[in-house]
């Protein structure tokens, strides 16, 4: 099998007030995914489940994302999460509450044999 990249998507999620790192991070894959109609696997003779997403998320408590939850947001294929350190957290005036912005790349492979 030689699976390669066809595509990248790259979406940016944010969760206003709570600090919520898996909200954050779930929104920005819906952000990445919910803006585009792959028609590639149909093209190429295969199926949309036959698609592998590798997604990657930015955000400043890697931890704190639940990646199971992150998971069931893709329609297609199976999957894989990465969560590394990056996006913003912005505190508030008052410092009693804060700002997440999580950033994500969704790389989709297709095995192209």
């Amino acid at each position: 099998m030689t699976w390669q990249p066809v595509v990248l998507e790259i979406g940016m999620g944010t969760d206003i007030r709570g600090g919520d790192s898996t909200k954050a991070a779930v929104r920005a894959v819906k952000d990445a995914l919910w803006h585009n109609s792959l028609s590639i696997a149909d093209a190429l003779g295969q199926h949309s489940d036959d698609m592998r997403v590798e997604v990657t998320i930015g955000i400043p408590d890697p931890e704190g994302v639940d990646t199971e939850r992150v998971l069931e947001v893709l329609p297609h294929g199976t999957g894989t999460v990465n969560v590394v350190k990056g996006g913003l957290e912005v505190p508030n005036d008052a410092g009693t509450d804060k700002t997440i912005i999580a950033q994500a790349a969704a790389v989709v492979r297709l095995d192209l044999g």
